[in-house]
């Protein structure tokens, strides 16, 4: 059974989606909240394995939400958007969230995104990854931390993480790379763990910071 926190201002959008949710055999919604604080504390209570978190949220944003439960809890987070808080990506990924939903989304969507999340996938649909890319090119003169080194990868953990970076699959990087999808798991969780990252939202990240791709390289 699949846990779900529900962390939406408006009771209509947070309802409607426990809802939908709580309607599937493999999917319980554990808590429905209408700030950030609450939903740090329905983590610490109910321990989900997937948070629906607005990003725009009364005490406490969904940025800074994510912030504090990516950082001390294994929740997956997915972040609540709409088309005109594309400036929010950036800082919402480099904050732990695996992915994105616009408000509007279909009911199969959400349910197929919560499994997705819960199974340790990112949701980057490719222009979601192309918004990225380039709120990255204008934030490249923003001082911050380096990107990690990628010396200690071997070339096929380079040439993974150069796939990852283009948003492709398991499936995808095993047909590119002429081995099993088992194959690839191993190679793709080895990237992880060398770089200290936290999933594969994060390895698109560092594969552009790291300048292994460039903005021109889209999706």
């Amino acid at each position: 059974m699949i846990t779900v926190v529900v962390a939406d201002d408006q009771e209509l959008v947070r309802s409607g989606f426990a809802l939908i949710l709580d309607s599937q055999p493999d999917i319980q919604v554990v808590a429905e909240v209408g700030n950030g604080r609450e939903a740090v504390e329905a983590v610490r209570r109910h321990a989900p394995e997937v948070v629906l978190l607005d990003i725009r949220m009364p005490e406490m944003d969904g940025i800074a939400a994510a912030e504090a439960i990516c950082r001390d809890f294994s929740a997956k987070v997915i972040m609540l958007t709409t088309f005109d808080q594309d400036d929010y990506i950036y800082d919402a990924l480099q904050a732990g969230a695996s992915g994105f939903l616009l408000k509007d989304v279909r009911r199969d969507d959400l349910v197929h995104a919560v499994r997705v999340a819960a199974g340790g996938e990112a949701l980057l649909a490719p222009a979601v990854t192309r918004r990225l890319i380039d709120d990255m090119v204008k934030r490249n003169a923003r001082p911050g931390p380096p990107p990690p080194s990628l010396t200690v990868l071997t070339e096929r953990e380079r040439e993974t993480l150069t796939l990852l970076g283009r948003g492709l699959s398991n499936a995808e990087i095993a047909a590119e790379l002429v081995v099993s999808e088992h194959t690839v798991k191993t190679h793709v969780s080895n990237v992880l763990t060398k770089l200290g990252l936290r999933d594969r939202v994060q390895a698109v990240i560092t594969a552009y910071e790291s300048g292994l791709l460039l903005p021109g390289n889209r999706p």
